[in-house]
This record gives structure tokens, C-alpha cells and sequence, in this order.
């Protein structure tokens, strides 16, 4: 998975630049959900590509081809690694049980068809897209179902903070709406002080120079859950942003060629949300989750 994402950066940058060599050396593709708020002082995300579906998707066992969620028998065995999809999917389906799976995409799979151990397994419908397994996916859950993590399906190029050359390069891949969306995202994150330990979900759209978000916490179990949606505008025009401030990062991310006050305006909104759940007892939840989680 980490060389098809690599490569596939590598290929966007070769058609903008088609005079340069890339040797995979300068820079580091990721997974924008793997990677913390703050990043290691010196580095920063220099290019945020566009976004791929951020949507969950089921993978079932070859015996329950064609089922959902909802039609598989009672008892029914789900493998997940995430907290935050156990934690929503535990309250959508009561009637299925949810256990850890580990291992990559590849060994996930093959645990799922060659065991009888899961009736299906969850995973990002992005990853699976890359991998060329798309035909594996047996139902997308909507956010009604199950919000995503912050950043799902989205590529960061990390590069060194200082390195214009490289960072002016990389930023011609961002893709505005997905930086807008992501920044909304992190900072949200950021501000509930969540990470992978604890379930923190989100679900962003951005129509009309709007952007909405929703965000949620939940306990372990998802018996206990706060949700809130909040908007604002971030339909500023570019201007010419050079000098002191032109590397200003938002949540770990350097976009240049995005407005200043948009990214702004998308920054204070997940901060607000987060805010606004903290003030109805998010904290609390998060806390549970987290004692509850380290002590497993």
C-alpha cells in the first residue's frame, strides 16, 4: 500500500514535471489519517492530494456474498481494528459482534476468506480503491451509519518545512476543497486532544463555499455519543500572500496556493465544534474511552 501510494504521487509530479528524475528520497507519502495534528518540529504536509471516497466499506466472507449489515445472522462475527468504527457500529447493529483484526490489507483479507473466524471485515473504501480491490467492497456505510476518521482517503506529502524548492514543487498537487475539509478536520481532532486511543469521527461537505461539519465522539461500547454539525464560509479570494507569512501552517499543513483566510476560516470551525462538545461533556467521554482502551 505505502509504495502504490508513493508511486502514484510520484506519477502526478512526473506529468507536472516531466524534465526532473524523482528519486523517492525528498519527500514521504501518507495516509493524511495516519499522520498527528503536530507534526516532528521541521516537517510539514506540503501537498494534500484529492481526496478519494473517505467512506467505510464491508468485505464479506465469500459464504454471505450479496448480504449487509443488517440481513447477516445474529452473533455474526465483524473484524475491525478501529475503535471509532466498533464504537458507531456497535449501536447501528446490536445484533453482531465486533473483533479485533490486524495486519495489513492484504493479511486481513486473507484472514477473512480462508478462516471462518468473520463473517466480514471493515476497512477504508480509499485503501481498498488503490489496491485494486474495489470489487471486494460489499456495502459502503454512509455517514448515517458510520462517520470517518479525520483526513480517511486522503494523501499527505510530508516535506522539510524549510525546503521551498521541494515545497513549492509539491504544492501544485494539493486539491483546495480537500485541504479546506482536512484542516476543518485535524483541527477538530487537535482541539479534543483525540487520536487513534479513543473514538473521534467526523464527516465534511463542502458545497456553495460552504463548509459543514460534523463531528461526534463516543464511548467504547457507543452507548454514550455527543454529535454536532457546525458551518461557515471560506469563499475568500487568492491574494498575493508573500512574505513573513507565507509558510504559515494550519494544523501541519503548508498550502500556498489556497487562500489564507479560508484555511483560517476552516481551522476555526473544527476548533469551535470541538469546543462546543467539550462544553456538553466530550471530555468526559474521551477520558472513559482512553482509561478503558490503555487498560485492554
Amino acid at each position: 500500500m505505502a509504495r502504490i501510494q508513493t508511486d502514484s504521487v510520484v506519477m502526478m509530479l512526473r506529468e507536472l514535471y516531466p524534465d526532473l528524475c524523482f528519486e523517492i528520497v525528498d519527500l514521504v507519502v501518507h495516509s493524511l489519517k495516519d499522520l498527528p495534528t503536530c507534526l516532528p518540529p521541521g516537517f510539514t504536509i506540503g501537498a494534500v492530494c484529492k481526496r478519494e471516497n473517505p467512506l467505510d466499506a464491508v468485505v464479506f466472507h465469500p459464504k454471505n456474498c450479496g448480504k449487509t449489515l443488517s440481513l447477516l445472522p445474529e452473533k455474526s462475527v465483524i473484524g475491525t481494528s478501529s475503535l471509532r468504527r466498533a464504537a458507531q457500529l456497535k449501536k447501528k447493529f446490536p445484533h453482531l459482534e465486533f473483533r479485533d483484526i490486524r495486519g495489513n490489507l492484504n493479511t486481513r483479507l486473507k484472514k477473512l476468506d480462508e478462516k471462518e473466524d468473520f463473517s466480514a471485515i471493515i476497512l477504508a473504501a480509499a485503501g481498498l480503491k488503490r489496491m485494486g480491490w474495489e470489487s471486494r467492497i460489499g456495502q459502503l456505510l454512509s455517514p448515517e451509519d458510520c462517520l470517518y476518521a479525520v483526513g480517511q482517503g486522503a494523501l499527505a506529502v510530508e516535506v522539510r518545512a524549510k525546503d521551498q524548492e521541494i515545497l513549492n514543487m509539491v504544492s501544485a498537487l494539493h486539491d483546495a476543497d480537500t485541504v479546506l475539509c482536512c484542516i476543518a478536520e485535524r483541527a477538530f481532532m487537535k482541539r479534543l486532544e483525540g487520536g487513534c486511543s479513543v473514538p473521534v469521527a467526523v464527516n465534511t461537505l463542502l458545497k456553495d463555499g460552504q463548509l459543514y461539519l460534523t463531528g461526534a465522539v463516543y464511548s467504547l461500547d457507543g452507548s454514550d455519543s455527543l454529535k454536532e454539525t457546525m458551518q461557515t464560509s471560506v469563499s475568500y479570494p487568492h491574494q498575493n500572500e508573500d512574505g513573513p507569512n507565507d509558510d504559515v501552517q494550519h494544523v501541519g499543513i503548508t498550502a500556498k496556493n489556497v487562500p489564507g483566510q479560508a484555511q483560517e476560516a476552516a481551522e476555526n470551525l473544527g476548533v469551535a465544534l470541538a469546543s462546543l462538545l467539550l462544553s456538553k461533556g466530550a471530555k468526559h467521554i474521551l477520558s472513559v474511552a482512553r482509561q478503558l482502551n490503555d487498560a485492554r
